[in-house]
Order: C-alpha cells, then structure tokens, then sequence
C-alpha cells in the first residue's frame, strides 16, 4: 500500500483516561457489560516456520504461495507503520468532526521486543502480540512479530493490524460496551475495514496489486483455532467470521459496524 493524499456516523463521547477496559462485548438481553481488565486484545498469532525467526524471502507462506518479493527493508516496514498510524488519525478524524465532536488521536504506538517491556496498568505485556491499552491509551506491538508478519504476508498487513487496534481505541472513546469479547473483535475487525475502504476511496492511501489478498491471508492467519468457544474471554472469531467482518466494513462503510 502506497500513502497519498463524507462519512457518516453516530455521535459519541470520549471514555475516561484512568480505565483499563477490554470493552469485549454485546447487548444481550439489554444488558451493557463492560469488563474492566488490565489488558487488551491480541490480534492473533503469525507463524514463524517454527525457529522463532523472521523467514527469508522466498520461502513458502500460509496459502502455500511464495513470495520472493516480500519486503523486508527496515525503513519500509517503518515508514507503513506510520503511513497507517497517519491514515487511521485522518479517518477518524474526519469522522469525529462530521459528528460535530473533538477527535483525540491515541497517546503514544509502542514497538516493543521482549516480554515485560511494556505493561498495560501493571499488567506485563507478552510476546506476539499487538494491543490497544486504554489505561495508558497507547498501542503497543512486538515489533520483531510484526516484521514476520510484514514478511510472510504484507505490508498491507501492517495496515489491518493498526486499523484494528485503532478502532478498540475509537470504541473506548466512544464507550462501547458488549458482553462478550468476540462481539468487541469483529467489531473492530468490521471498523477496520472501514477505515481501509475510506482512506483507499478517498486516495489517503492507494491499493496495489495483490493487497487485498494479502487483507485475506493476514485475516486467515488470525482467526482463533477450530473449537474456540465463541463465548470464552479472548475469542476473536474464526477466520471465516473476521474475513466477513472486515469486508463488510471495507465494502458497506462504517454504518456496517453497529456503531449506532
């Protein structure tokens, strides 16, 4: 993906700084939970071909393609990580302002490289991981994980994994609040796709060949492991059901998403 240069939506209200919320959940039965954590959610594993390491261009890839142009330049991966940070703050920005409200981007995005590095109200963070943390409102991400997932498959990757972060930090500003963990994930999954198809259409970022295909594949990479009970804390979704998530909001817009 390559950066460049009307949306519609509900109003809201910006959530408290102090709380540490993992806002994963539903309306059932007119009930509003909000569980209140110190943590927040992972985006999923991406492997590694089992040594632990980056893989090598060339080698082979979860659909079984090989991609022997897959970029690994550091200063690449850097200037994407910005490029969908800069991305995310202009849409939400602009649909903050159409809601007549005060958009405030996130704090702070955190790389981080071992576990216990960074802590999310005292709670250490692990490895393989990226999260939004609502008691600090940061992001943080282990960045030699993102890079195997830059690698294997994409930089669009990159783009999906800050947009769904971002939108946790979008749904705690505007105080979303479900029951269940697997609702607040495709939610964000549904927000992130949104953001994508808005800042593509509105030429913030152009689309190149292959990207949504690599949309589709970090998407696989993903989903929670077959059996996941839907209703356990930390489901996400299967990968069929975070795939439909996020094309439905590339596709449809943030309206999609259940945002009110």
């Amino acid at each position: 993906m390559e950066a460049g240069g009307g949306y519609s939506w509900r109003r809201g209200t910006d959530a408290g700084e102090g709380t540490v919320r993992r806002i994963s959940t539903g309306r059932i039965g007119g009930l509003l939970v909000a569980a209140v954590v110190a943590g927040a959610c992972a985006v999923g594993p991406v492997t590694d071909g089992g040594d632990g390491g980056p893989p090598e261009p060339g080698t082979t890839s979860q659909d079984g393609t090989t991609r022997a142009d897959t970029p690994t330049n550091v200063e690449e991966f850097k200037k994407d990580i910005d490029d969908a940070v800069r991305s995310a703050e202009t849409y939400w920005s602009a649909q903050f302002r159409a809601a007549g409200e005060r958009f405030r981007p996130i704090r702070r995005i955190i790389p981080y490289q071992r576990e216990g590095e960074v802590s999310c109200g005292g709670q250490a963070l692990p490895r393989n991981n990226a999260v939004y943390c609502s008691a600090g409102d940061f992001i943080a991400y282990d960045v030699n994980w993102a890079v195997v997932a830059f690698r294997q498959i994409g930089d669009a990757f990159l783009y999906y994994l800050l947009g769904h972060e971002y939108a946790h930090g979008i749904q705690t500003r505007l105080r979303v609040r479900y029951q269940y963990t697997i609702e607040q994930e495709l939610q964000a999954d549904c927000m992130a796709g949104a953001y994508l198809g808005g800042v593509i259409e509105a030429k913030v970022l152009t689309l190149e060949e292959g990207d949504l295909e690599e949309f589709r594949e970090g998407l696989l990479a993903v989903g929670d492991q077959p059996g996941q009970p839907w209703f356990a804390e930390g489901s996400h979704g299967s990968a069929e059901q975070r795939t439909q998530a996020f094309f439905n909001g590339y596709e449809k817009t943030l309206s999609a998403c259940g945002l009110g």
